[in-house]
């Protein structure tokens, strides 16, 4: 639905690249592999480097680590173009988990790390995992539960832990583990971030955990060990027992880089049910001029609208460095479920065609369903939004988030 937004010059232009690149090099990529998947490590590389020749790789990245260089409010628009196919975020780099990982590595890493790793991950030649969700008794949807530990001996830290569904883990080069440093204090006062290449003596891939979704992409989610995993202390990243102010920002951008994300694929399926209804005749007069079809479609826009406008109205308060957790919450608990209903929509209308893998329909309802759980489950967020509802006392809450950065980009 062609609806305009207020998003300036470079973000439209942006957007309208991505869109081109998306439909005329990954659609075509991935019909290829529908219902064969997931696409080769070739075909990615593949990819990345046409969307290099289309002017679209890396946008939300400063120009001397590889990208182009734009803030983050212009590269909003982007997202939901290359989302359109489950590939497209991989080709234009702006994929999870890596695009919040490279976020966290601009924002905090040492010259030292970014050296090491940062040019590497932008450029697609390593990839990248965040550590933070920890096996039944430990940290999921509540992280104060956190039990994985990094105590310093000498000049190393020692961690041991369990962790599971590290997205990107069992391919991942480097890994963010989040780890209790201070058993003293509050976990939201004790934790730190660590920086542990995978190939690290004591980090056992025990297992990529059967999922829903990644048909298409391969994507892993990925149990994993640190059996005393000793890193060097400049492998800290951050600050010490500032792992989670850190890891706020980090979700907070990239809450909103997967509503777009998902939106992009929600209207992308709703484009492939009107041209199938379009065409699909039965009861006397095609599937587009009955009223059921026409509504349900309807209502999915209208939904899908919304979840623009209110991504646009966080990211604007990010940049601007407000508190901005509970807009944020509101957008990912409504775009998850807005991008769910679009997409059941779209395989309802489609009907058997709708669950064959003829078309990326089914594919896209498994990827759709996670969604209402990665990155916080509804219920998390609706706390959030609860606790300010009911002007609940901040106690161990963190305080603000910190700004998403410099609109103005190196």
């Amino acid at each position: 639905m062609d609806i305009e937004y207020d998003d300036g010059e470079t973000a439209t232009a942006l957007a309208e690249r991505t869109r081109e690149f998306v439909d005329e090099e990954v659609i075509p990529v991935e019909r290829e592999v529908l219902g064969d998947g997931p696409v080769s490590d070739s075909q990615v590389a593949a990819l990345r480097e046409a969307a290099r020749e289309y002017d679209v790789y890396a946008p939300q990245v400063a120009e001397k680590h590889g990208g182009l260089g734009l803030n983050f409010r212009d590269v909003l628009p982007a997202f939901e173009a290359a989302g359109r196919s489950l590939l497209g975020p991989h080709a234009c780099r702006v994929n999870a988990p890596d695009e919040g990982n490279i976020h966290t590595l601009e924002l905090l890493g040492t010259d030292e790390q970014q050296d090491r790793w940062l040019r590497q991950l932008v450029a697609g030649e390593i990839s990248s995992g965040f550590s933070m969700t920890e096996p039944l008794q430990g940290a999921g949807s509540d992280p104060k539960m956190i039990q994985t530990e990094a105590r310093k001996e000498g000049d190393e830290w020692v961690i041991d832990g369990h962790k599971w569904w590290t997205t990107g883990g069992g391919d991942a080069d480097l890994l963010i583990v989040m780890a209790r440093t201070d058993h003293d204090a509050h976990p939201y006062e004790g934790c730190s971030l660590f920086l542990v290449p995978a190939d690290t003596d004591g980090v056992e891939i025990v297992r990529e955990i059967p999922h829903l979704g990644g048909a298409v992409t391969g994507a892993s989610h990925a149990e994993i060990s640190y059996d005393g995993v000793r890193v060097p202390t400049a492998n800290l990243l951050g600050r010490e027992n500032a792992g989670f102010r850190h890891a706020q920002q980090r979700l907070g951008p990239a809450r909103l880089t997967h509503c777009m994300r998902y939106t992009g694929l929600a209207e992308r399926a709703l484009d492939v049910a009107v041209a199938y209804a379009s065409e699909r005749r039965a009861f006397d007069g095609p599937l587009a001029a009955k009223q059921s079809v026409r509504f349900a479609v309807a209502e999915a826009e209208t939904r899908l609208h919304a979840v623009r406008t209110m991504v646009r109205d966080a990211a604007d308060r990010l940049a601007a460095g407000e508190d901005a957790r509970q807009r944020v919450s509101m957008a990912k608990t409504f775009a998850a479920n807005a991008v769910q209903e679009a997409v059941d929509t779209a395989v309802q209308t489609c009907g058997g065609n709708g669950i064959g893998k003829d078309l990326p329909l089914a594919d896209f309802f498994t990827a759709a369903r996670q969604f209402r759980l990665v990155d916080g489950a509804d219920e998390v967020h609706k706390r959030v939004i609860a606790r300010a509802a009911f002007d609940d006392p901040e106690t161990s809450e963190l305080q603000p988030l910190t700004r998403y950065g410099d609109p103005k980009r190196e």
